[in-house]
């Protein structure tokens, strides 16, 4: 079987992973420069910092057994069951967060390594030379491939917001203890973390999520988050130095969740991880429950 994945992304990975192990001959397709999608971290004065996810939550059996794969190998690492809450600054607990030591994209690296992935390689069709074609992506990306009516008919009904990251690096560190925090109520700023501690390379580096109604304002010129994130971290955490800021726009950052691991139309299949809980962890589910369909 000749399997298409476009989008290499953790879902595409994911999906590329599983059929490989299973005997198909796949080909991955990525418009982008580099493999990760929004399990993204890009360099700034020699540095990664995470700009995409923040963490990722592993309690599904076997995506356990893959972080511990990570573990074991160093790369990825517990980094927390608590973050911060304001206003009121009162902590959470929840499930453990995984970070990356080398960034979140180093998982999506390992991911790949061995799998046929073609960087750069934009497509304004859905490829007719294979027998099956997964779009591993956001819905709206998906459409701009013409894909067959069932598949359509499901990229348009996702609904996603939009979010501008805000990489600040400091002259130093002034926060004392964070890790990250969830903001409510704010107009600007959703949530703030610290990619030193969550790195382990303790780099004064924050990165603030802004809110949908800010990216909305913004998503032609993103540049102009990047002071008003910036300030508002400054208020929230009570700080006075000015950082350098750096900003990335994600413009597919939060789907509503579809309530069904993927999405089927003849030989082309949708997933990704807007088919469930906005998680890496259903991203790379959904990718395998792809996969795992194909193969059987």
């Amino acid at each position: 079987m000749d399997v298409v994945v476009v989008g290499a992304g953790i879902a595409g990975l994911s999906c590329a992973r599983a059929l490989t192990d299973g005997g198909a001959r796949v080909r991955v397709v990525e418009r982008g420069r580099v493999a990760g999608g929004r399990l993204a971290s890009k360099r700034y004065d020699g540095r990664y910092a995470d700009i995409g996810a923040a963490y990722f939550v592993a309690d599904d059996p076997d995506f356990a057994a893959l972080a511990t794969s990570w573990q074991s190998r160093g790369l990825a690492r517990p980094w927390t069951d608590t973050l911060r809450v304001f206003p009121g600054d009162e902590p959470t607990t929840g499930p453990v967060r995984w970070a990356a030591p080398g960034g979140l994209r180093s998982l999506a690296v390992d991911l790949a390594e061995g799998l046929d992935v073609h960087l750069s390689t934009p497509l304004d069709a859905v490829p007719d030379d294979a027998d099956a074609v997964v779009l591993a992506m956001p819905g709206p990306q998906a459409l701009r491939l013409s894909p067959p009516p069932g598949i359509a008919e499901a990229a348009r009904a996702q609904t996603w917001q939009a979010v501008i990251a805000a990489v600040l690096t400091y002259p130093s560190r002034q926060w004392g203890e964070l890790k990250g925090a969830f903001v409510n109520g704010h107009p600007d700023l959703a949530t703030v973390f610290d990619d030193g501690d969550r790195r382990g390379d303790g780099a004064p580096v924050l990165v603030a999520h802004s809110t949908p109604a800010l990216a909305a304002q913004h998503l032609e010129h993103p540049e102009a988050a990047g002071p008003i994130l910036a300030a508002a971290v400054a208020e929230v955490l009570s700080l006075t130095d000015r950082p350098e800021v750096q900003v990335h726009r994600w413009t597919y950052a939060q789907p509503e969740p579809a309530d069904v691991p993927y999405v089927a139309g003849g030989r082309v299949w949708l997933c990704g991880d807007a088919f469930g809980k906005p998680r890496v962890q259903t991203a790379w589910l959904s990718g395998r429950a792809v996969a795992q369909a194909l193969l059987g």
